[in-house]
């Protein structure tokens, strides 16, 4: 799923794998960003609407960005070991993952922390109806779909955790439906994680992921596997994370209009930094980070790039 998740925008996180939160009641955060973001694909719909060949590269699309997000728990129970909670994640924005969530937090006697959600615009965004039509122009459609998460953070105590999620996709009026490039698809996601403590202020987190994405189409889906690496380092008041991924797609078939099985390599840099206390004011951080992303494949109509970069303050409650 992570195929289809915005570059995150929001602060970075301290180590993951305590309890929810220090107190109960209400907490959470909220913070104002402003950035460029850029995005070169065939399947962008503010790039050119006519094009005019299946070897066509796109134009790179850039505009500004201004976003505010946040997020807001309730934590409760005994030893403050439960928590609701709706929003974008420190856990997920500090590797480069922006996800909108309602969800469940429960840490068990074990040591393990359960974490149920539900993602209702994680999938959610516009298309072209027909992207592969040439010399008339493309009309764009919207995506829609929903994502159900599960995640078990420091299992039974220990420096391993597994993120598990489900997510459908529907493009409406989907003109290659029928075809075996049909776009509507359901999608499987694995990620194992372990995290290696270099030091008390810092530490390294390798992950393999895997994912099974089945389309109504036989050249529209494949299956994935990817790695990624995350460095966590706090340095008197300043953090930073660093995280590099790789992913390879392999594709079911080959399609009748491209007459060739598609294979796709992704490679990706995220960095987040967070100054707490930022000109002395209390609760409230200057944060910024930077993305890049990069698909090679071996039909170039695919091929896709992106980057991010961003600053903004964070005020916390």
């Amino acid at each position: 799923m992570k195929k289809y998740l915005a570059l995150p925008i929001l602060c970075i996180a301290t180590p993951v794998f305590a309890q929810p939160a220090p107190q109960a009641g209400f907490s959470g955060e909220v913070s104002l960003n402003a950035g460029i973001i850029s995005s070169t694909s065939n399947f962008n719909v503010d790039g050119d609407a006519t094009i005019s060949s299946l070897e066509n590269k796109a134009d790179s699309e850039s505009e500004g960005l201004i976003a505010p997000l946040g997020n807001v728990a309730y934590t409760f129970g005994d030893g403050l070991k439960q928590q609701i909670y709706f929003g974008t994640t420190r856990e997920d924005i500090a590797v480069g993952t922006l996800a909108v969530q309602l969800g469940y937090k429960h840490k068990l006697s074990s040591g393990t922390e359960v974490d149920v959600s539900f993602l209702p615009t994680v999938i959610s965004g516009e298309t072209w109806q027909n992207p592969y039509q040439l010399n008339t122009p493309r009309r764009e459609t919207d995506v829609s779909g929903n994502a159900y998460r599960l995640q078990l953070n420091s299992i039974s105590g220990s420096s391993f955790s597994l993120d598990l999620a489900f997510a459908t996709t529907d493009v409406e009026d989907d003109l290659t439906a029928g075809t075996d490039l049909a776009r509507d698809a359901d999608s499987y996601y694995a990620k194992g994680s372990y995290r290696f403590t270099l030091s008390p202020t810092s530490f390294v987190s390798p992950s393999a992921i895997y994912i099974q994405h089945d389309a109504d189409g036989s050249a529209s889906s494949f299956d994935a596997y990817g790695a990624e690496v995350s460095w966590f380092n706090i340095l008197d008041r300043h953090s930073l994370v660093l995280t590099a991924g790789f992913t390879q797609r392999d594709y079911d078939s080959a399609s009748t209009l491209f007459d060739k099985k598609r294979s796709d390599d992704e490679f990706s840099l995220f960095a987040a930094y967070e100054y707490p206390e930022f000109m002395g004011w209390k609760d409230w951080s200057f944060i910024s980070f930077a993305g890049f992303g990069d698909t090679q494949s071996n039909l170039t109509f695919y091929d896709e790039s992106s980057y991010l970069f961003a600053i903004g303050l964070n005020y916390k409650f």
